[in-house]
């Protein structure tokens, strides 16, 4: 639930600032450029055990903090992808026709970047589910009795020998997400892939 929020979070505020910074070719895109460099020169973790000693613990500070800290990895590529779009001749058709700008970045621009969205969705997902795994092994996400996979693999290394299943099941549950939401991510990104060669042809 905290990696599935913060993943809407991080792309809503990303998928606005990357076409906001597409669109401005003025003092706008260079602070919208500055910030996201400055975001993604520190590591997620790094971010999130300084938020979450800010904020406190608990779901919504939790999927606040993964949320804000990595929505300028999203922000980045649909700038990159913003600019090659708003490139295109049916997006000048419509600046020459008068359409107002949030029309064309929501009608024209939007649905080119959406399978870029949904790919970078897939896999930030994992993304965060690995950082909140981490942060509830550390003792800095979840509560303590919440049914977090972190909390379950913190709480297992006392049994590791007893009982080693304790420790497996979690990081099993967890490595195998991780692996269903990349292999998904690399199925969109085929899938976007063949749509656009059928396109073109």
């Amino acid at each position: 639930g905290i990696a599935g929020c913060a993943t809407i979070i991080l792309a809503t505020i990303g998928t606005l600032v990357g076409l906001v910074g597409a669109w401005y070719e003025n003092w706008v895109r260079t602070a919208v450029l500055l910030t996201i460099s400055t975001f993604i020169a520190f590591p997620f973790l790094v971010l999130a055990l300084i938020m979450v000693a800010i904020i406190g613990r608990g779901f919504w500070p939790i999927t606040l903090t993964l949320g804000l800290i990595a929505w300028p990895v999203v922000a980045r590529v649909i700038y990159a992808e913003g600019r090659g779009i708003l490139r295109r001749e049916y997006v000048l058709a419509a600046k020459l026709f008068g359409v107002s700008k949030w029309s064309i970045l929501f009608v024209h621009v939007l649905p080119g970047i959406r399978p870029t969205i949904l790919v970078m969705a897939a896999f930030l997902f994992a993304v965060m589910l690995i950082i909140e795994s981490a942060l509830s092994f550390l003792g800095l996400g979840a509560p303590l009795n919440a049914p977090s996979w972190g909390n379950m693999l913190s709480d297992s290394r006392q049994y590791l020998i007893q009982a080693p299943w304790m420790m497996f099941v979690p990081a099993g549950a967890i490595v195998s997400s991780v692996i269903s939401l990349n292999l998904i991510s690399d199925g969109v990104a085929e899938i976007s892939r063949m749509r656009a060669r059928a396109v073109e042809v």
